[in-house]
């Protein structure tokens, strides 16, 4: 497996020298964490023997939502939230599209078309179930912003998680949409697309940021029914903390280029793409969020705050969201070298202090 801090070491220098104007800071701060993870030039933890006395110093892990091998236990934290709010209704995988028209707009004011693509989203799902005759109240939704495609280009969109159930307060009812022979019917794609497309112009233009000259007329709107909603939650997470690429993919790195593989969407297979280094690392920072942007967002009755609401639809529909809870993966413990007892942690973030490191860090451009 090849360890994507050891290609950015490789490439770092080259890339900087191509890129570092069109850099953010996030950006830049994102290669570095990214580059010295689990290395000697990360900050450090004293670990001890909980039985003897050997202790010594272990490298963080940077933490950061962009690395492809941190926060998996944070990554299985929300998808077990989640499945504690499935409710007994059909679901469906809403999916939403910038057309390639914007992905330049996206780029540069990031932060603002990221959060308008959300929440145009949530309200076009809102709207139409509002004005739905079998529902005619407010749903539910949980969002993940995407911004790559399969083969890592920037394609900026948001899958929502929607149960084919809403709730009217004003009558305190709960309503399901039936079953017909073809399953369940939530809404029409085309007609999402259209009222999506004029809430993203209009929060564009109230942002007084001038659009795109060409842009298509028609968007892209997908509805797809997911059954019971745990596999998509399980799709969703899958990269929400581990990053837009897998470490065990990255097939090799020489000769100035480096290979990857992803699978393809249409033929089901996987393939491979080889570009520069330089390119390559391109790609991986294109996605890079905005300092404190949240990718993952709860609407209508699936937010945090209707966690007693939630119980509630449990407990009056008999149905026990636990049935579909994927095992969890506890921890590894770190064993004593020495006699095999678990090492306990007594000292985090002590500072890296050789002199080696300290002389690479710079040409990142981000202090420590």
């Amino acid at each position: 497996m090849i360890r994507l801090g050891s290609v950015i070491a490789e490439f770092a220098t080259d890339f900087l020298a191509q890129f570092r104007h069109r850099l953010s800071f996030e950006q830049l701060r994102a290669l570095s964490a990214l580059r010295d993870c689990r290395s000697p030039a990360s900050p450090m933890m004293q670990v001890q023997c909980s039985d003897c006395a050997h202790h010594h110093l272990v490298p963080h892990s940077c933490g950061h939502r962009l690395c492809p091998h941190c926060q998996h236990h944070e990554s299985q934290q929300w998808l077990e939230r989640q499945m504690q709010r499935l409710v007994p209704a059909d679901h469906f995988l809403l999916t939403f599209t910038l057309p390639a028209e914007w992905r330049g707009l996206a780029a540069a004011h990031a932060d603002v078309v990221f959060d308008s693509l959300m929440r145009c989203a949530w309200e076009t799902v809102l709207r139409f179930s509002q004005n739905d005759r079998q529902l005619q109240g407010t749903p539910g939704a949980i969002a993940v912003l995407h911004t790559h495609a399969r083969r890592l280009e920037f394609h900026p969109h948001v899958h929502l998680v929607v149960p084919a159930a809403a709730i009217d307060a004003a009558k305190q009812r709960w309503r399901r949409k039936r079953r017909g022979r073809n399953g369940t019917y939530l809404f029409n794609e085309k007609a999402m697309a259209k009222v999506f497309r004029a809430k993203m112009l209009a929060a564009i233009e109230a942002a007084g940021i001038p659009l795109p000259a060409r842009y298509p007329r028609e968007w892209v709107a997908h509805c797809k029914s997911v059954g019971s909603g745990e596999k998509a939650l399980i799709y969703l997470g899958r990269y929400l903390y581990r990053g837009v690429i897998r470490e065990q993919d990255i097939l090799a790195c020489e000769n100035g280029q480096v290979s990857f593989r992803y699978r393809n969407a249409q033929t089901g297979k996987s393939e491979k793409r080889a570009l520069s280094g330089v390119d390559f690392l391109w790609l991986i920072l294109q996605h890079v969020l905005p300092k404190g942007f949240r990718r993952a967002r709860n609407f209508g009755f699936l937010h945090a705050n209707c966690k007693r609401l939630i119980d509630l639809l449990h407990l009056l529909l008999k149905f026990d969201p636990k049935r579909f809870m994927p095992a969890r993966k506890e921890r590894p413990a770190m064993l004593c070298a020495c006699c095999g007892a678990v090492m306990v942690i007594v000292r985090t973030r002590i500072r890296a202090t050789s002199s080696a490191v300290v002389a690479v860090l710079p040409r990142i451009g981000v202090a420590i």
